[in-house]
C-alpha cells in the first residue's frame, strides 16, 4: 500500500485499523486494509511523529522526538499534544498510564491520560533508552541503546539495569514474548536477544549480522517478527531460536504491527505499508 509521506511507526488501533507516524511531514494515518488513508495534520508539523501505540483509554498516543512532544489522538482524529523532551518510545501500562522513554534525557516518563507526566532518572548516562513494552510480570522494560542493556522499571520507579553479554549490541526494538520472556534487537550486533525475569540473556546471531534489526513484534503465529533496517528485509524468529528472513518492497523498514487481517504489516519509511503474505496459520 503506497503512502504519500515517509512512514516509520505503525499500530494496530481499537478500530481494527492501521495507525501509522509520517515522520518527515508531521502527520498521522489512519487506514483500514483495502481504503484509501485518512490524514491528520499535527500543528505544528516539526516535530517528526516517531513511535505510536494504542493507548489504554481507546485512543492512540504517539512520539513527536524532534518536537518534544507526546501527542494523543482519538480514533475521529482529536488531537492533543503534551510536552515532554525528546520522547522515542512509548507503550501502555498497566497502572493506567502510558510510559515513555526520553532519549536524550536518560529518563522514563510517564503520563496520565489527561497529561500529567512523571520522571523517573536512570543511573546510566548516555544510555539513550529507545523502545518500551509492558512486561509480563507487570513491570516495564526498555531498551539501553548506548547503554548496551536493558533496563526494566517498576510502576513505582524502581529501576533495574541487565547488561548485554555482546559488546555495542545497540538494542532498539523490544517486545513481550508468547514465552513470558521479553524479546528485543540489536542493531549494532544483528542478533536477536531474549530475556526472561530473572534477567538472564539468550543471543540469537543473524544470517546477515549487518542487517541492523530495528522493532519486534510477537505475531499471532507465535513467533517473533522483526524489521532489519540495513538489509530491507522482514525477519522472523521462533521460541527455539529458528530464523527466517523475507524481502520487502521499498526501503527502511521501521515499525511493525501484527495486523486486524492476521499479516504482519511494515512501515517503510520510503513511502509504503507493506503487508507480508503469509497468514499466522502459514497460508498465503
Amino acid at each position: 500500500m503506497l503512502i504519500d509521506g515517509s512512514p516509520y511507526g505503525v499500530t494496530t488501533g481499537p478500530d481494527d485499523a492501521l495507525w501509522f507516524t509520517l515522520v518527515h511531514e508531521g502527520r498521522i494515518g489512519r487506514v483500514m486494509p483495502g481504503e484509501a488513508p485518512a490524514i491528520f495534520q499535527l500543528d505544528p508539523a516539526d516535530g517528526g511523529p516517531t513511535l505510536i501505540t494504542t493507548g489504554v483509554d481507546g485512543a492512540l498516543w504517539f512520539t513527536e522526538f524532534t518536537g518534544g512532544r507526546i501527542g494523543r489522538v482519538t480514533v475521529d482524529g482529536t488531537i492533543a499534544a503534551f510536552e515532554a523532551a525528546s520522547p522515542y518510545g512509548i507503550t501502555s501500562g498497566p497502572d493506567g498510564a502510558m510510559w515513555f522513554t526520553q532519549l536524550q534525557g536518560d529518563r522514563i516518563g510517564r503520563i496520565t491520560p489527561d497529561g500529567e507526566i512523571t520522571h523517573y532518572p536512570l543511573a546510566a548516562e548516555g544510555a539513550m533508552p529507545s523502545m518500551i513494552v509492558a512486561g509480563p510480570d507487570g513491570a516495564l522494560w526498555f531498551t539501553l541503546n548506548q547503554g548496551n542493556a536493558i533496563g526494566r522499571i517498576t510502576v513505582d520507579g524502581k529501576v533495574t539495569h541487565y547488561a548485554l553479554p555482546t559488546a555495542d549490541a545497540a538494542p532498539v526494538g523490544i517486545c513481550a514474548g508468547p514465552d513470558e520472556a521479553l524479546w528485543f534487537v540489536e542493531i549494532g550486533a544483528g542478533q536477536v536477544g531474549r530475556i526472561d525475569a530473572s534477567g538472564a540473556v539468550t543471543e540469537f546471531p543473524l544470517p546477515d549480522r549487518a542487517a541492523r534489526p530495528h522493532a519486534i513484534v510477537t505475531g499471532r503465529d507465535g513467533a517473533l517478527w522483526f524489521t532489519q533496517w540495513g538489509s530491507g528485509t522482514l525477519g522472523r524468529i521462533t521460541t527455539e531460536g529458528l530464523i527466517e528472513e523475507f524481502p520487502l518492497e521499498g526501503a527502511e523498514p521501521h515499525g511493525l504491527t501484527a495486523g486486524p487481517d492476521g499479516r504482519i504489516w511494515v512501515a517503510m519509511e520510503s513511502g509504503a505499508l507493506v503487508r507480508h503474505p503469509v497468514s499466522s496459520s502459514g497460508r498465503v
